[in-house]
């Protein structure tokens, strides 16, 4: 990559809505992470300090900013999302929604601190990674990580210990996989540790779980904007029913979860799959619309980040197997519903399969974060040090934030249009761009005006040439 001879302006832009949180020392080393990780393809702190001529500094003063710096993730969290608050297009709004994911950011090697051989759904195999839990916020006009934090995997002499002296049975036939199989010995405490919460509610201390962090986000979200009344949502892995209750009864939260068709209804006639039901649906629907009738499945059209969408839609209220009763929605995208159908599922009985789709729909801006974050750099990190990960997290959720900021920034969008003689729209990804495009314009200024001061072309590259091959 080329190297940066100042800041790219949209840093400059935004940086001094930072300064607070940073000593002056550690707020340089913050401006120079958040230009590496926007203009740099290596996103690491060796690759990011490679490219800099102006604030050409020892790879150690980056490193600070990651191990030793005095800022709390706390106060860097504030200032990014009050950057979001400036701007009405990035603004909370009333119609916004929330979602609940996790990604994993994956590694080779064991030698990072809390990372854990997890199952990656994606190559269906094991991966040694961490594992980022993500409440993302999404409107029509825009989207960003809200909260988040990364899971740690379970200290199994910790969980062991407490469930004894919650005086909570193991099996003495169980005892033998801790040396045989650890793997099983995991699953089963784990699986202990579960069921018996009910019972034990203080066993929940012992283990920050998934479900368990998305819950505390959940409520950090609940106590910062109490007047703010939004719906979250999330995908099957999070639809179970202690969740949910945490949801509705403690929170009292509105929420919309994906059912599998493999999850059951209580019919009057018994208790069948979604699947079964969904079908049985279909040949109603069918048979309806060839005999003249009511169709089964309503037409649903929406607009989704200024797009029209529609669907075909069943909804009605049924006491769903473990979830008791529920808002139920089974939703095609063909008319003639041959495609496979999803199941949506929520706790207000009122609402209509139009909004519940309409909610559910923007679960999906998170899966895109998570994406576009690692394009950012959100698994680019070589640190073994686990709140050295989480810093480089939270400055990559900065980066990600402040592109958004800017495709709604008319004042910085007049400064790069008077650069660049480009139109300026698009993804965060677009705004990478145009940062990258910009900061190559200012090395092509800084060529020109040796060139024009009389220096020779090796003149002005030598120092250039110099930064980039230094060791």
């Amino acid at each position: 990559m080329f190297p940066l001879v100042e800041f790219p302006e949209l840093v400059q832009h935004y940086a001094p809505f930072f300064a607070e949180v940073f000593s002056a020392e550690a707020f340089i080393e913050f401006e120079r992470y958040i230009s590496g990780l926007i203009v740099s393809e290596n996103k690491t702190v060796d690759g990011i300090n490679r490219l800099f001529v102006v604030e050409s500094r020892n790879q150690s003063s980056l490193n600070r900013l990651l191990t030793q710096s005095p800022f709390t993730l706390e106060a860097l969290n504030r200032a990014r999302l009050n950057v979001l608050d400036r701007q009405p297009g990035t603004r909370l709004k009333p119609k916004g929604v929330l979602s609940v994911d996790d990604t994993l950011l994956m590694h080779y090697g064991q030698d990072f601190e809390q990372i854990a051989n997890l199952f990656d759904h994606v190559s269906g195999s094991y991966v040694w990674a961490h594992d980022l839990v993500t409440l993302h916020y999404s409107d029509d006009e825009t989207d960003y990580p809200a909260l988040f934090q990364l899971w740690k995997p379970v200290e199994l002499e910790k969980l062991e210990a407490g469930l004894r002296s919650a005086q909570v049975p193991i099996k003495a036939s169980k005892e033998a996989l801790k040396g045989t199989e650890p793997r099983k010995w995991r699953g089963y405490l784990l699986g202990v540790w579960q069921r018996q919460q009910k019972k034990h509610p203080d066993l929940q201390v012992l283990y920050d779980s998934k479900l368990i962090i998305a819950q505390q986000l959940l409520q950090a979200w609940r106590s910062a904007h109490p007047d703010l009344d939004l719906p979250v949502t999330f995908d099957n892995w999070f639809t179970q029913p202690a969740f949910c209750r945490f949801l509705d009864q403690t929170l009292h939260m509105a929420y919309v979860g994906t059912l599998a068709e493999t999850d059951k209804v209580n019919l009057r006639a018994g208790q069948i799959t979604l699947g079964e039901f969904a079908k049985q649906l279909k040949e109603e629907h069918l048979a309806a619309i060839q005999q003249g009738g009511k169709p089964v499945f309503q037409k649903n059209t929406f607009h989704f980040k200024g797009k029209r969408e529609t669907y075909y839609s069943y909804c009605n209220t049924h006491q769903i197997h473990t979830f008791g009763k529920q808002r139920l929605v089974i939703n095609y995208r063909q008319a003639d519903l041959s495609d496979n159908p999803t199941f949506f599922t929520s706790n207000r009985l009122i609402w209509q399969a139009i909004g519940i789709t309409r909610i559910r729909r923007h679960r999906w801006p998170v899966e895109v974060y998570h994406q576009e974050g690692k394009a950012e750099g959100l698994d680019q990190y070589q640190l073994r040090d686990f709140d050295a990960i989480q810093r480089h997290v939270a400055l990559v959720a900065v980066v990600y934030s402040l592109l958004r900021a800017a495709q709604h920034d008319p004042d910085l969008h007049l400064k790069l249009q008077r650069q660049l003689k480009i139109t300026l729209e698009g993804s965060p990804a677009a705004w990478r761009r145009v940062t990258q495009a910009q900061s190559l314009w200012c090395l092509g200024l800084l060529i020109s005006a040796g060139l024009m001061q009389g220096q020779t072309l090796h003149q002005v590259m030598d120092p250039l040439i110099h930064a980039m091959c230094r060791t």
